[in-house]
């Protein structure tokens, strides 16, 4: 189908409906004139009369009828579909495909799944768990849970959790029998659980004053997803890295002991990102606005 083609096509039908080229170009919102030359055009370009024209009327030849009743329950179908998909932006509805580390899964969505799914009923989620940052459009995903520093400077980002930080953790089992690390260095005679992003295990940061420390974890274990590490450290194999809110529980009730509190400083949390603003899904904008961290005077 060549450029500006279905255009004229519907322009067609609704001359060839009104069978007058002054009503149909009221409908359709240009002039009486240009109506006509784009039907020319048409006809032009198709090779054969699709209109019968006097000084009085217009009606459809045979080929014009013939094409009509072809073409209008199939322009009816296309302004449905529009219809459709203009109402997902009055009521947001569709699919959104999100990608998401665990951690996040937990801190972030589940704690307001419920609510989401109860405000848009006509919305389905579907979610991918991944720590690695990923090409949303690539992936054909329409928008990524991550950690700050790890999304692309050409994204949009929306805050969805406050600032964060490590905890570097340990069973009290593990403890009875290995010392308490009082700074970093201490790190190297014990058994540390890695965790593992974009293939390679993630060095833990340290941050005292003005002195930075980086530690390349050495153990027995690592894994590809931060909940896993926890298990791992309770269980009394090690040392752990895990974000402090998801384990804060764990410390609270002494299943967990926490060390290098003083070494551990924050940085930016959890965003949720995505390629652009412009022509935004409404489906895209419910769950960013139901998922963003608000202000505790909103």
């Amino acid at each position: 189908m060549k450029r500006n083609e279905l255009a004229e096509l519907s322009a067609f039908a609704t001359v060839a409906e009104e069978r007058s080229f002054t009503r149909a170009a009221i409908r359709l919102g240009v002039s009486p004139s240009a109506l006509s030359h784009s039907m020319r055009g048409l006809e032009k370009n198709l090779g054969i009369q699709l209109l019968a024209r006097t000084t009085r009327s217009v009606s459809a030849t045979s080929a014009g009828t013939a094409l009509l009743a072809e073409l209008s329950p199939a322009l009816e179908r296309i302004n449905l579909a529009v219809a459709e998909t203009r109402k997902q932006r009055e009521k947001p509805a569709g699919r959104i495909r999100l990608i998401i580390p665990r951690a996040a899964i937990d801190l972030v969505l589940m704690p307001k799944l419920t609510r989401f799914v109860r405000n848009f009923p006509d919305i389905t989620l579907e979610v991918t768990n991944s720590s690695d940052p990923v090409d949303l459009v690539a992936g054909e995903f329409d928008a990524g849970i991550q950690i700050g520093e790890f999304i692309h400077r050409d994204m949009i980002a929306v805050p969805v959790t406050k600032e964060l930080r490590l905890a570097i953790v340990g069973s009290p089992a593990y403890f009875e029998s290995n010392p308490v690390p009082q700074r970093p260095a201490d790190l190297k005679i014990h058994s540390c659980v890695g965790f593992r992003f974009r293939n390679r295990v993630y060095r833990w940061e340290f941050e005292k004053g003005r002195t930075a420390v980086t530690v390349s974890p050495q153990g027995p274990v690592s894994f590809d997803e931060s909940d896993l590490v926890a298990q791992a450290v309770l269980s009394g194999i090690g040392i752990g890295a895990v974000l402090e809110e998801s384990v804060k529980e764990l410390i609270l009730k002494g299943k967990l002991k926490q060390v290098l509190q003083d070494w551990c400083p924050v940085f930016p949390g959890f965003f949720l990102y995505y390629p652009s603003r412009r022509n935004q899904p409404g489906a895209l904008a419910a769950l960013i606005d139901t998922l963003r961290l608000k202000d505790k005077s909103s």
